[in-house]
């Protein structure tokens, strides 16, 4: 047995760390170290202290005391840690100066503290503190010269020293002060001597807390205030360098296409050569770019339509089908090998099972395919033959035949299935002249008496009334349950009673069909009968008797088919007795009702619109939204006549609602009775003197010149109903109808500053004072107006805009105009109009790369990336025109629906000449948001130049209606001083006229 170990109980090599190999991390005890070096023992710690004592010439005993007191060090001791090290305690003066850069606290913050870790720094802590104490002994004790005669006491007089005792000596010695006292008092001299910049300018911090608003105001912009520099700036904008020759012909040439070919390889028009010897032509790639972009626009608009539909595809089945039927296929070439192969496979089929009409079929049409109608006719004869009873193969057979042959084909036909309909049509069809083909349909009729084809094609032959009467009445009587040949006898019998009676007798025999019924209503209604709604009530109550009532879209289908067809007062019948078939008490009728009727509106159905709209108004009399949808259908759809009844029934049933009345009266105003309006607001005022109504007769009194009824109106107003509206219209009145200028300010500011004491946080009247102000250049109060109303409305946007146009336009000051918009967007975060119109400040002052910065800002995805009117300036001032059609493309991708956008893009077309993509784009804005003025005037603009009398004439009618409030430019012009009485066409012009 060998004396060597086996492997595992050998010694690991020296550095061994188990598992290093696979990753893992070594680690070391305190047993692979070993035990630390011994310290001195207590025996040769006496013999040190005694030999220093010796040399000092002080006593071992008081000497030991001293080290003692030393060592035991403050009175408190630390707080031991978890594993009873105590924590070392952090000196007070410990500044960032001093600390190393290099250092790396923090570096093993995050690993794990054991009882080792412990062990160790407890250790380190007991030398750092013994190396300390030994460090004051050795700067509190003075070194004494080596005098044997002199005592420690003696020694002390002589240098002119008190004699305490030894222990206090250490800390009393005035003449030996401590190391890191002279350094912090030396540290606190330089700091005296050498302050911060932060230091330096703390009382002037402490200052500007005392600084007033106009003294803040008065403080000069920032610029070059010396000459030396301003003359040297000058100087090098006036300079001028001869540009070399080379420049100018390589600007001549670059966009220059060679169309010579030289002797070795041609050239591009960038200079490069193609080896193929093609050019690049950059215009051809241009417009194929222009192209792909427009087909993507396009793309993009249709894109949220095809989403709604719920299919992006395009295709329509059952035109794809028709368009390859009609596909001439005979003209296409095939190949001899498939048509082979085609027919071997078919001629198997029949010849597996012989009695299968459509493998004949197929076959034959295979021949005809080929060219080959002959055997195609002796394959269907051979079908005919084995399947003498298959309607399929004899109208193949009639239909490969012609003329003189068909017809004995289809003799044999019927001969045979003497029961198809089918065949007798075809054979009827055959036959060329009249008296043949009702000799064939009678022939027909005898052997299939029951057959309503037959009888219709028969009474269509019929050219005289009495005989296709007799034929009608022949059917009805073989037929009783055919409902079409009964409505058909009842058009055409001779008197209403046996019209009645023919109805009567197909209601008999079809007691579940609800088309009796509504025959018999608008036969009714067609003789003028005030029995119409009775007949079709009962025929809601039979057909809900026998469980046969159709639904309630069904009936709504009806009632429009017959309003298509004339029948008006039947289908408002219909709606009037089954709208709420089928609906709960407890469900939403009342809306269910009204998205009815917007149904109906928009297939173009208004007679059963209104018939809903009648509906609802009688379960819910007082409602004011049904009277409004009621009076705006009248108004867009119907008759003045109609609108004006629809709202004198609407405000007798709701005297409360202010926007009937004040409808009521500008429809009059509008057709020019000024006293029917005032009549109407006279009535308005003893039902309801509210704010609404004042202000509407102040309207109507100051657009008729009558200024005075209308202050004294204003007056009252204030009075009786003095809201903030009621003020601001008082303040706008007077600034717009003044006696004198002088008088007029005055008024409308005293108006203001008692306006401003009743509602102090409305944002209008802030905004009214610093105008007038304005109006009478004096800036400073209106700075103040604005200031003061920011600071009571931070949220008003409008105000930090007039603000910062007041800083811009009339101070001058682009810097603190920048300052004011700044503010703003603190106080009204992700605010598209605050962005915008720092942009456009910027863009004013010519800093074009600031204006781009804050645009990239303001279309990030956490501010304001979906807002059309950021998007709309940045495609139009900020891009060059070569970049727009794509900036809209994705825009359009980016912000889906937006009007402002949609007429930019509109815009770019019109710019490029596209005319149709502009009007379409245009028309897409106008749906969007018909209350955006902007949009109608961009348009109306572009109808001047590129459109006719007629398409103008129709977009200011649909102008009118939408009567349009909103829009920078438009609300800017109908909001202006002195055109509170305009009309749409007037403010429309003045906004075209202002357009750039």
């Amino acid at each position: 047995m060998s004396g060597r170990k086996d492997f595992l109980s050998q010694q690991a090599p020296e550095n061994y760390v188990a598992g290093l190999g696979r990753g893992a991390t070594g680690f070391t005890t305190r047993s692979d170290l070993g035990p630390a070096r011994e310290g001195p023992s207590e025996d040769q710690i006496k013999e040190a202290l005694a030999k220093r004592a010796a040399q000092l010439g002080v006593s071992s005993t008081h000497f030991s005391l001293i080290h003692a007191q030393v060592n035991a060090g403050p009175s408190q001791a630390p707080t031991p840690s978890a594993y009873g090290a105590v924590e070392k305690k952090e000196e007070e003066d410990d500044d960032d100066r001093f600390q190393d850069p290099e250092n790396e606290v923090g570096l093993f913050a995050t690993g794990a503290y054991d009882r080792d870790d412990d062990e160790a720094d407890r250790i380190y802590q007991d030398i750092d503190e013994r190396m300390d104490r030994r460090r004051k002994i050795r700067r509190l004790v003075p070194f004494l010269p080596q005098a044997p005669s002199l005592s420690s006491t003696s020694a002390c007089e002589a240098y002119g020293l008190s004699s305490p005792p030894l222990h206090k000596q250490i800390t009393d010695l005035n003449p030996f002060a401590h190391r890191e006292a002279r350094e912090k008092q030396e540290r606190d001299e330089y700091e005296a001597k050498n302050p911060k910049i932060q230091q330096q300018f703390a009382d002037l911090k402490r200052s500007l807390g005392s600084v007033t608003d106009e003294q803040w105001q008065n403080i000069p912009e920032v610029g070059d205030l010396t000459g030396k520099n301003r003359r040297t700036k000058q100087n090098s904008k006036q300079r001028f360098y001869a540009v070399p020759d080379s420049v100018i012909a390589g600007a001549r040439n670059s966009t220059e296409f060679d169309t010579s070919v030289s002797d070795g390889a041609q050239t591009n028009g960038s200079g490069s050569d193609n080896l193929d010897g093609t050019m690049t032509n950059f215009a051809d790639i241009g417009a194929a770019r222009d192209k792909v972009l427009q087909v993507n626009l396009d793309k993009a608009a249709m894109g949220s339509a095809e989403a709604n539909s719920g299919s992006a595809s395009t295709i329509d089945p059952k035109g794809y089908l028709t368009s390859l039927a009609k596909t001439d296929l005979r003209s296409k070439d095939f190949d001899i090998g498939d048509v082979k192969r085609v027919e071997s496979l078919l001629q198997s089929v029949i010849r597996t099972n012989s009695r299968h009409p459509p493998g004949y079929i197929a076959l034959a049409r295979l021949h005809e395919l080929a060219g080959k109608p002959v055997k195609a006719r002796d394959v269907m004869s051979q079908c005919c033959n084995l399947n003498p009873h298959s309607e399929d193969g004899w109208l193949e057979n009639i239909r490969l035949n012609e003329g003189h042959n068909a017809k004995v084909i289809a003799a044999a036909a019927v001969k045979e299935n003497p029961q198809s309909t089918r065949l007798w049509t075809r054979a009827t069809e055959l036959e060329t002249d009249q008296q043949s083909k009702k000799r064939v349909l009678r022939r027909a009729l005898d052997l299939l008496p029951k057959s309503v084809v037959l009888w219709k094609q028969l009474v269509q032959l019929s050219q005289d009334e009495s005989e296709a009467r007799l034929l009608l009445s022949k059917a009805c009587s073989e037929i009783p349950a055919s409902i079409e040949l009964h409505l058909a006898l009842a058009r055409i019998v001779e008197t209403v009673d046996e019209a009645r009676k023919v109805l009567n007798t197909c209601r008999r025999a079809n007691p579940k069909n609800a088309e009796v019924w509504i025959a018999a209503t608008r036969l009714e209604e067609q003789v003028g009968s005030k029995n119409t709604s009775n007949i079709m009530k009962r025929g809601v109550q039979s057909l809900a008797n026998e469980n046969a009532m159709l639904k309630r879209e069904e009936w709504i289908e009806q009632a429009e088919k017959c309003e298509e067809e004339g029948a008006v007062l039947t289908g408002q019948c219909i709606i009037k007795e089954t709208l709420s078939y089928g609906l709960d008490e407890d469900d939403d009728r009342k809306k269910l009702f009204m998205e009815d009727a917007q149904a109906s509106i928009s297939r173009g159905r208004y007679e059963i619109a209104r018939a809903i709209y009648a509906y609802i108004l009688r379960i819910w009399p007082t409602s004011k939204s049904a009277w409004e949808a009621s009076a705006n259908l009248e108004k867009v759809h119907g008759k003045r006549e109609d609108l004006w009844n629809v709202l004198e029934k609407a405000v007798e049933a709701v005297p409360q609602a202010d926007d009937l009345w004040i409808q009521y009266a500008n429809e009059k105003y509008q057709s020019g009775d000024v006293d029917g309006a005032r009549i109407v607001l006279g009535k308005a005022f003893n039902q309801s003197p509210s704010e609404n109504i004042y202000l509407e007769a102040i309207n109507l009194e100051a657009k008729n010149g009558q200024i005075d009824q209308a202050r004294e109106l204003l007056q009252q107003a204030r009075q009786e109903a003095g809201t903030d509206r009621v003020w601001i219209k008082s303040v706008a009145f007077a600034r717009t109808h003044p006696e004198s200028n002088e008088t007029n300010s005055a008024i409308a500011l005293d108006l203001v500053n008692q306006a401003l004491q009743l509602y102090p946080s409305n944002w209008k009247l802030w905004a009214q004072k610093a105008q007038i102000y304005t109006t009478l250049a004096l800036l400073p109060q209106a700075r103040e107006a604005y200031t003061t109303g920011t600071r009571g409305n931070p949220k008003s946007v409008t105000l930090w805009l007039l603000l910062s146009r007041l800083e811009e336009m009339q101070a001058g000051s682009v810097v603190k105009a920048r300052s004011v918009l700044d503010r703003a967007k603190a106080q009204n975060p992700k605010n598209e109009r605050l962005w915008l119109e720092s942009v456009r400040l910027e863009r004013r002052a010519g800093n074009v790369t600031a204006a781009k910065n804050l645009m990239a800002r303001a279309l990030q995805p956490g501010e304001c990336h979906k807002s059309g009117m950021l998007w709309s300036e940045r495609i139009w001032r900020l891009e060059p025109r070569t970049q727009r059609k794509p900036l809209s493309l994705e825009a359009v991708k980016v912000v889906e629906s937006d009007p402002t956008l949609f007429v930019t893009v509109a815009r770019v077309f019109w710019a490029e000449r596209k005319l149709e993509k502009a009007v379409t784009w245009f028309e897409k804005a106008i749906l969007l948001d018909s209350d955006v003025g902007d949009t109608w005037a961009w348009y109306w603009k572009f109808l001047e130049m590129h459109g006719g009398e007629e398409k103008r004439a129709d977009v200011l009618e649909k102008l009118r209606l939408a009567e349009p409030r909103h829009g920078e430019a438009w609300a800017a012009v109908r909001k202006g001083v002195g055109r509170e009485g305009w009309g749409v066409e007037r403010v429309l012009e003045e906004v075209v006229r202002g357009l750039e």
